[in-house]
């Protein structure tokens, strides 16, 4: 067996098994999305060091395009990476509908395969940025009806996630805390149970947690708790060394993914000896 090696992708020989999504496979476990950063080259920098092969595009023609007008997809290898297109910014299930379209549009254009796919937020309100439950089923209906693989963003309410899994999704995405907050994983119980319910009868149901990360250890716990995957913008691209928490991100999901498939020792409230106490040597002074 090969010694280890952390850049390397995930594999069998690791202990871990590939990631499938929308009738997709992939190497990687983390999606990265693409905003927030600096400058475009380093987006593009921060990107190929975190090894994702997904990333999220907010498909706004507004946000395609920066300052200078120079266009998002100049720095984004195509031949590299899946474009997951989002809603991001969408308060209705209406004008989420109509931006999955555009996406679809934009990315048929680039040859893409990521063009029938779209994360779908629909927002409650623009301070707190949490979802709405019953616009997030609306849209995914209509998006379904309409051929697209639906990967959609949800609160860590359980049972808002299953009504969504029967509204068609093509995977349940269960807010770690709110976006762009980096307070974690702010309810473990709740991920877990989401995980129950989504893989009821369907144990390859993709879940993958999508916001509130803020460093790595949070990421290696969603993979601790059964994630397939996590999706994450701010805590790299609001870094003070974005490319270097990139690295970080892309080692914890290789842990917490290895960790989880390992499988952890149970918790004991009193203390459990490491080496046995028969057949121990003592020493007395002076013998």
């Amino acid at each position: 067996m090969p010694a280890w090696n952390l850049t390397m992708p995930e594999s069998a020989e690791h202990g871990a098994t590939p990631f499938y999504v929308a009738g997709r496979t992939f190497t990687s476990r983390l999606v990265v999305g693409t905003g927030k950063y600096a400058t475009m080259p380093l987006m593009r920098d921060a990107l190929g060091a975190s090894g994702c092969e997904v990333i999220t595009v907010a498909v706004r023609r507004e946000r395609l395009f920066n300052a200078e007008g120079k266009s998002l997809l100049e720095f984004i290898d195509l031949s590299r990476y899946t474009i997951l297109p989002n809603t991001a910014g969408c308060f209705s299930a209406e004008d989420a509908v109509r931006v999955s379209r555009l996406g679809r549009d934009i990315l048929e254009q680039l040859d893409n395969p990521g063009a029938s796919w779209v994360k779908l937020e629909v927002l409650g309100d623009k301070k707190t940025l949490l979802p709405d439950p019953s616009g997030t089923i609306e849209a995914t209906r209509e998006l379904v009806k309409d051929g697209f693989k639906v990967l959609a963003y949800t609160s860590d309410d359980p049972i808002a996630a299953l009504r969504i899994k029967e509204a068609g999704a093509s995977c349940v995405m269960p807010a770690g805390s709110p976006i762009g907050s980096g307070q974690g994983v702010l309810n473990r119980n709740n991920i877990l149970l989401c995980l129950e319910l989504l893989k009821q009868g369907d144990a390859a149901f993709p879940v993958i947690v999508d916001a509130g990360v803020g460093s790595a250890s949070d990421v290696s716990i969603a993979f601790e708790l059964g994630a397939d995957a996590v999706l994450l913008n701010t805590a790299i691209a609001h870094a003070k060394d974005p490319v270097m928490m990139a690295h970080a991100m892309r080692h914890a999901t290789l842990a917490g993914r290895q960790s989880y498939l390992a499988g952890r020792i149970p918790k004991k409230l009193y203390a459990s000896a490491s080496s046995p106490w028969e057949g121990t040597i003592s020493y007395i002074p002076g013998e």
